[in-house]
């Protein structure tokens, strides 16, 4: 590739970096989009998605991801599946490095590197990955409807998943490795007030039990250690996530978790030219859909500037 200066440069796939490109690209500017390590983020390790609009009878997050793609390069998008690991905001022709060390320069920067759920780090929760186990109560919750089923955490995002839960399943444990909550006093009270919801304090999960999907869960009271099985049919991972952002922490402003902070409104960051979407900003939603509303968002975003500066 050579040493042009490209119009726009999209850091990261999923339905935001594509969606983003897919803008772009018909506006004429032909993005040129790194798709990461993780093409298609997260979504790539989701079986069926049901609420996206469109897809009347859902369709499976690796083959939406695809079809996300084919889209963007329908209209020109150039897409490489190389990681960017280094960038340089400092003047209005804003560097970035690839892993191979191949330097691309660009008028504008769109960041949708997403974020990566926290796990718990044993063997079979990996095993049962899109089988059981889980890490979006909104995205799965509806497969266990009529269930018994497990959240794992004590902070707000438990909290919410947990609630969010006991109105499609029979009974939601919820598993809290201390003997009081991180949460909100309101969600808290949420959590308590509601009938179906049975906290286990001073818990932690041993292993994560079944066949071919999840039939129930080994945990210790970390306390008197005593070890029980309990009978649930799907087991929520609720400990938080970790936006994929750290090179671009010595450019643009975040919040203490590593979220790209935007101005209101819009997809800009504090430096011009530079715009951030998806997961990598959005620490409430986090779904598919609204990752890539602000895609859209970054991408007119985006074009405007290039217009502004009199680029295209």
């Amino acid at each position: 590739m050579d040493n042009k200066i490209e119009k726009t440069v999209i850091v990261g796939s999923g339905p935001a970096g594509y969606t983003a490109a897919i803008y772009a690209a018909r506006a004429g500017i032909k993005p040129l989009l790194y798709t990461g390590k993780e093409p298609g983020g997260q979504l790539m390790i989701t079986t069926d998605v049901e609420n996206y609009p469109g897809y009347a009878e859902g369709v499976m997050g690796p083959q939406m991801m695809e079809d996300f793609r084919k889209q963007a390069e329908r209209f020109d998008t150039r897409v490489v599946y190389e990681l960017i690991d280094k960038v340089d905001f400092t003047g209005p022709i804003h560097k970035l490095w690839t892993e191979t060390g191949e330097e691309i320069q660009a008028h504008t920067v769109i960041i949708s590197t997403g974020a990566s759920a926290k796990w718990l780090g044993i063997e079979s929760e990996k095993k049962f990955m899109n089988n059981g186990v889980s890490a979006c109560a909104v995205c799965d919750g509806f497969f266990f409807r009529g269930t018994d089923v497990a959240v794992v955490g004590g902070g707000d995002t438990a909290a919410e998943e947990a609630t969010y839960l006991s109105k499609l399943c029979t009974k939601v444990h919820m598993f809290v490795r201390r003997d009081e909550m991180r949460a909100s006093n309101i969600m808290q009270k949420r959590v308590m007030n509601t009938p179906n919801i049975k906290v286990h304090w001073n818990t932690e999960t041993v292993e994560i039990l079944g066949d071919e999907t999840v039939t129930g869960v080994k945990v210790i009271n970390n306390k008197t250690q005593e070890t029980k099985e309990i009978p649930v049919s799907g087991f929520f991972v609720a400990i938080g996530h970790k936006p994929n952002t750290w090179i671009f922490k010595d450019w643009l402003d975040m919040d203490e978790a590593g979220y790209i902070k935007t101005i209101p409104g819009t997809a800009k960051t504090k430096v011009p030219g530079v715009f951030a979407s998806g997961d990598a900003q959005d620490n409430v939603y986090r779904q598919a859909v609204t990752a890539a509303g602000t895609g859209c968002m970054a991408a007119l975003d985006a074009e405007r500037y290039l217009a502004a500066q009199e680029i295209i």
